[in-house]
């Protein structure tokens, strides 16, 4: 298992969350675990609450604290003791014992003594304001594949996987206070979260909207970021129209977090077939769930932000440091007789800014002659 499989599996959880786009009216509570074995300099476990997909707090292993990510949540643990302790249990004592006993369950079934492995629960709860419908999400995943799921509609352990059979066997007699806490418990707790958080939690931000472009080949990217709620969706059109042709989303239309609790999302679209004369004629949009109001950015050549000129200017200092080195080295090493007769095209030069002119044509081979002043 490479590194890239390893931060794959840690962003597991994250990335479940994000397939499921909440709706105005809905709200979740999230908890994301990871428990792992093998990983040398990363914690054996952990935990992170979202409340709407904002992180709220998070397990510090290291320390054996909860630490808030939001100033409400603070001022919450402060005055509410019994929710600091009922965490504290959950994060440094359940927990920890839980996933050791599963990775070690799972490595006697595959007689298994060392390697890598990594097990992720995702469980919290969902509540749609308006209709009063509540839904309990319980899942396992198991060195990053869907292991384990419960289903509340039949209240039924659903193995995922042939090594998961023996945990339906041993989870049975917790089906009912599975569904009590994930339906009763669970959303009981979000409503009194979105209460006390409601000034940070029902504010609305606008975002920045910037159209992007690495070169000018390259797809036009429109950027939004800055904006709270992560509840929005943005798209290009063409005469008022949305349009799909040789339009994609960046990380696959998720919307992703910014460090500040705020979200970022982007489109691209490929404008290198779109004459200049029809540019005016598209736009991208930015559209908030709930905001009547949408955000709309003209495709103007004029109001790209890109930093391909830049680019080249960098790449031509390099290059002309480079090749200017390499002259003067070349000239210390070769310009003196008789070298200077031999390599007299290249000793007569005294300048390099000046007479680009004269180097350009000879950069090829003012390229292949540094290797024998380097080498």
């Amino acid at each position: 298992m490479n590194d890239q499989q390893n931060i794959f599996f840690l962003h597991f959880c994250q990335t479940m969350l994000y397939v499921m786009f909440l709706a105005v009216n809905k709200h979740s509570l999230m908890y994301f675990i990871t428990g792992s074995s093998g990983i040398p300099n990363i914690p054996d476990l952990a935990a992170f609450a979202e409340v709407d997909g904002v992180e709220v707090g998070y397990c510090d292993i290291n320390n054996q604290t909860i630490q808030p990510r939001q100033d409400w949540v603070k001022q919450a643990l402060d005055n509410y003791h019994g929710h600091l302790r009922m965490y504290t249990y959950y994060c440094f004592y359940n927990l920890p014992d839980f996933f050791t006993e599963f990775i070690s369950i799972l490595k006697r079934q595959s007689n298994q003594t060392g390697g890598v492995h990594i097990v992720q629960k995702i469980e919290g709860c969902e509540w749609n304001e308006n209709t009063g419908e509540v839904n309990g999400v319980l899942q396992y995943g198991y060195d990053g594949e869907g292991f384990l799921e419960f289903d509340f509609q039949r209240l039924t352990w659903i193995p995922l996987k042939p090594e998961a059979v023996i945990f339906t066997e041993n989870l049975i007699s917790d089906r009912n206070d599975e569904k009590d806490y994930f339906t009763k418990i669970c959303p009981h707790r979000l409503k009194w979260y979105l209460d006390i958080g409601k000034s940070s939690m029902q504010r609305t931000v606008l975002p920045s909207v910037s159209l992007l472009q690495k070169t000018p080949s390259s797809p036009v990217t429109c950027h939004a970021t800055g904006f709270y709620p992560g509840k929005a969706v943005m798209f290009w059109r063409k005469d008022g129209n949305e349009i799909h042709e040789n339009v994609y989303h960046t990380d696959k239309g998720e919307i992703l977090h910014n460090h500040d609790g705020t979200f970022q999302l982007s489109v691209n679209m490929n404008a290198s077939s779109v004459p200049s004369e029809d540019w005016t004629s598209y736009s991208c949009v930015f559209q908030f769930s709930g905001v009547e109001d949408n955000i709309i950015t003209k495709l103007n050549k004029s109001t790209i932000r890109t930093n391909w000129g830049k680019i080249k200017l960098a790449m031509m200092k390099v290059r002309n440091t480079l090749v200017r080195d390499g002259l003067i080295r070349y000239k210390e090493k070769n310009c003196h007789p008789p070298l200077a007769i031999i390599h007299s095209d290249l000793c007569h030069f005294t300048g390099f800014i000046d007479q680009k002119s004269q180097v350009l044509p000879h950069l090829e081979k003012i390229i292949l002659l540094l290797g024998s002043v380097w080498g």
